[in-house]
């Protein structure tokens, strides 16, 4: 039990604190109560409690669902709800055994074939003849909104092909607070604007084909250690970690994607295993009936993700809508939360029937707005790939044929999404694109074909590093896939050098420690190859984070190994995260690409590039920096004291560092890093136009100050619709200044000044506000147009409870990385067009861009560790 009414050991999270004063930092380590602090002295009590979101004894107030915005499928759902007996309108909030991940039974007497959910975020995991698809993280290196959406279609009709009414994904939680980890690729970026717009294309994507899609983990779950409770060796329950965030933090980065999610009319929430503020996350009131419902106007329903139930009336008065799988214990269905004994808590008085009428129509709303009542059966194989049997089903569930294969012309997008998803970091000389190479060298555990099967479920089971050999194209637990096939790079490598038609020589090590240990180079004759291409990997998976952010199986070592006999070597890497790269400054290294987790068709799209066939456009969706000791600052909390703790509340996650996570951190602290956010090498060159337009767009005279509080509307989905309403357009021209035609990202980052009463907070340097793709032939130009809306101006207000936009001058830049700035302007939104200032003259621009970009041409070496700001103001306001 939880909340304050019901439990003073697991009361609802507090959200906000009061703000004491902050010291001068010159650095992380110095500031506040330790390394990992950004802003006012943390006291952690005050992250321990807060005020419930729960209906009064005397007027039960549930922030009930309307309907608004699929108001006929609210009438549907009201009409069928008000037909169902109390046991029916139970069992339809409650999992049972079935064929699918998750199950709601049928209701055949009112024609309800019941539900069926499926794993997962990158495909449909449990289904043979289906794709694999690029993982979130690689969505995220693609920047591509069109492709991301694409992605969300034919996904889409995947799980719809294989009678799954709903598809449990995408991802924004983990954010990826900490660079370690495991389920970060899940999801896209720990950028909050970049994740919430790809996230919002995602779900659109998806139930544009009549699927519902999920939108999970909710919220704060940030890390795999100690994100379910465990029992020591005393006997004792540990609980599960909390993540301890403050108001403005929470709204800000955490909550900011569960926003677009619920504005782009997604049908679920998954919430998440972790506690928020000391209360699990799937039993907290200020979470689950607070934020979501109430203020982002959340009109669907929310799941618990499996498992992570830990009450029944208490669970659903704080916003639990469906118990899944069902039971207590994940396998059984005799025991729930839910089921029997929501039936007992109505008849005895202690769970009110409306709220279980509200659950149901939230459930139901969905199905009859998404057009479900005329779906696919349940593709018939699917009992023998789950964990339960056809013997275990409670219910009879309608199956249609088996092994259905609705991967159709799929892998054409996989390979472009993949091919578009890798970043080149690292080209000298123009080494990339290769140029007909004659002897070819490929070394590495990550270049040659799977040799332990199709499927690598049990991420737990292979361990932190994951399977030695074989190419990495996704990572493990329930957001893999089941692969129909995987193209290797080896096989891809050889494909494309046979149509060079110049006899080429493909030579291979695929043994790390062949070469590492055993001196295995020494094979390759003749030597060097003309180019030796090297394929490290980096295992990710649910249930476990990662230990170290190197690459795995000694491959920075391999590297060395390969370069010291190869002066032509070029890099690639497949990861589920960022990695630091100790050989980034090797002169024989002279090209390094992240090609992240590319899906089945992870050769091909590495060779589309290598070769040129696609000009490379990826940019990071996260920072790399120098070591793995500069990302402490937002660690995953473990020890070994709280792995033999008898405390059963020891684990407890205090998100110190607040705004201030990925390129946030090291611009306000001025950091050197080797890549930082953003950035990516093409294979052509780019430029800006030295100056920006910036434009009032909201109708109001072009005189008046923009009110620095919204009205006071209705809330719909999305929250208030005030916060979407645009304001100000800001228009740059983009040009390929280069010989080849390609594709490119202007980003637009604002430095928004502090909210009011928070002046002893740290707002961050700037932030990511606006991007495009935008492909160019040879010499042809574009304005690019970055449309702000209100929500893209404010910061969180913790005194009103509101967003607000700042008193004072709002700062911005344009360039084609967070530190590749290549025009600036800005305005003052609450004083006027006379506010307005552009981005000086192109002299000027041009000394600013020498200052910033270390990068020489295009294509060339990229030093890193510029940074954009202003001394003596570390917000980055220009003058």
């Amino acid at each position: 039990m939880v909340g304050n009414r019901h439990d003073g050991l697991r009361v609802a999270a507090v959200f906000f604190a009061a703000l004491g004063s902050v010291t001068s930092q010159a650095n992380s380590s110095t500031n506040a109560t330790g390394p990992n602090a950004a802003g006012s002295t943390w006291h952690h009590y005050e992250y321990t409690t807060s005020p419930p979101v729960y209906p009064s004894r005397e007027f039960r107030s549930y922030p009930n669902a309307t309907g608004i915005g699929w108001e006929a499928a609210f009438l549907q759902a009201s009409d069928f709800v008000s037909q169902l007996t109390l046991e029916e309108k139970a069992y339809l909030v409650t999992g049972t055994p079935g064929p699918c991940v998750g199950n709601i039974a049928p209701i055949p007497r009112l024609g309800f074939q019941g539900l069926c959910l499926q794993d997962g975020p990158l495909a449909i995991r449990q289904g043979v003849y289906a794709s694999v698809f690029p993982a979130g993280i690689t969505v995220a290196a693609s920047w591509d909104r069109q492709l991301a959406r694409q992605r969300g279609v034919e996904m889409g009709s995947e799980f719809r092909g294989k009678g799954a009414e709903v598809a449990l994904g995408p991802v924004a939680g983990p954010l990826g607070r900490s660079g370690y980890g495991g389920r970060n690729w899940e999801g896209f970026s720990p950028d909050p604007y970049l994740t919430g717009v790809l996230f919002g294309d995602t779900i659109e994507g998806m139930q544009s084909t009549g699927l519902q899609a999920c939108a999970k983990h909710f919220i704060g779950n940030e890390q795999e250690t100690q994100r379910n409770p465990s029992v020591n060796a005393d006997g004792t329950i540990i609980e599960a970690v909390s993540s301890n965030i403050d108001d403005r933090t929470m709204h800000e980065l955490y909550l900011w994607p569960f926003y677009n999610a619920v504005k782009s009319g997604v049908a679920s929430f998954m919430c998440s295993y972790n506690r928020i503020n000391g209360s699990y996350a799937c039993q907290n009131s200020k979470a689950l009936n607070g934020l979501l419902k109430e203020e982002l106007g959340f009109q669907g329903y929310v799941m618990s993700d499996w498992g992570g139930t830990h009450s029944g009336y208490e669970a659903a008065e704080a916003g639990l809508d469906m118990n899944m799988p069902g039971g207590i214990q994940f396998l059984e269905s005799e025991h729930s939360y839910f089921g029997r004994n929501i039936t007992m808590a109505v008849r005895n008085g202690t769970l009110s029937e409306e709220r279980v009428d509200d659950m149901c129509r939230r459930v139901m709303t969905p199905y009859f707005f998404l057009g479900q009542t005329t779906y696919p059966p349940i593709d018939g194989g699917e009992y023998k790939l789950n964990y339960w049997s056809e013997a275990n089903a409670l219910y009879n569930f309608t199956l249609g044929p088996a092994n259905v294969d609705v991967r159709d012309g799929h892998a054409s997008l996989i390979r472009e999404l993949g091919a578009a998803g890798t970043v080149l970091l690292k080209n000298t000389n123009n080494t990339l694109p290769l140029k007909a190479p004659k002897n070819i060298g490929v070394f590495g555990n990550d270049a040659g074909d799977l040799t332990e099967g199709l499927y690598s479920l049990s991420g737990t089971s292979l361990g932190p590093n994951g399977y030695e050999f074989g190419v990495l194209p996704v990572g493990g637990g329930s957001g893999t896939g089941r692969f129909s096939y995987v193209v290797p790079p080896l096989d891809a490598i050889k494909a494309r050098a046979a149509q060079q038609n110049n006899n080429a020589l493909v030579q291979y090590i695929l043994d790390n420690s062949q070469i590492t240990e055993r001196g295995g180079f020494s094979i390759i004759h003749p030597t060097p190859p003309d180019v030796c291409l090297v394929f490290l990997k980096t295992w990710a998976t649910e249930g476990f984070d990662r230990t170290t952010l190197l690459v795995d199986w000694e491959g920075s070592e391999l590297v060395e190994s390969v370069a010291a006999s190869c002066p032509n070597t070029v890099v690639i890497t497949n990861s589920g995260g960022l990695n630091v790269l100790p050989f980034a400054n090797n002169p024989s290294v002279k090209a390094i690409l992240a090609n992240h987790f590319p899906g089945q068709e992870v050769g091909n799209s590495i060779v589309d590039v290598l070769w040129g066939d696609v000009n490379p456009s990826g940019k990071l969706p996260y920072t790399i920096s120098q070591s793995e000791s500069d990302y402490l600052f937002a660690d995953i909390t473990n020890s070994s004291a709280l792995l033999k703790t008898n405390n059963s509340n020891a684990w407890q996650s205090d998100f110190e560092e607040r705004l201030l996570i990925d390129y946030r951190h090291f611009d306000y602290f001025n950091e050197s890093v080797q890549y930082e956010f953003g950035f990516g090498l093409s294979y052509t060159t780019f430029s800006l136009s030295t100056n920006l337009t910036i434009t009032r767009t909201d109708g109001a005279d072009t005189s008046t100050p923009i009110p620095a509080l919204p009205p006071l509307n209705p809330i719909a989905p999305g929250g208030n619709p005030a916060l979407w309403q645009p304001l100000y357009c800001i228009t740059v021209t983009v040009t390929n200044t280069g010989t080849l035609p390609g594709a490119t990202i202007p980003q637009l980052y604002l430095s928004l000044p502090s909210p009011s009463g928070t002046e002893n907070d740290i707002t961050p340097v700037k932030v990511l506000r606006g991007f495009e793709k935008v492909w160019l032939a040879a010499g042809e130009s574009r304005a690019v147009a970055f449309e702000l809306t209100r929500r893209d101006l404010s910061s969180w207000d913790v005194g009103q409870q509101v967003w607000r936009i700042g008193d004072g001058a709002v700062g911005v830049a344009v360039g084609f990385s967070s530190r590749d700035l290549w025009v600036r302007g800005g305005f003052s939104p609450l004083g006027g067009v006379g506010g307005v200032y552009g981005g000086g003259s192109a002299a000027q621009q041009q000394q600013q861009q020498q200052q910033q970009h270390h990068g020489g041409d295009g294509y060339g070496e990229h030093e890193g560790g510029g940074h954009w700001g202003y001394k003596g103001d570390r917000h980055g306001v220009p003058p």
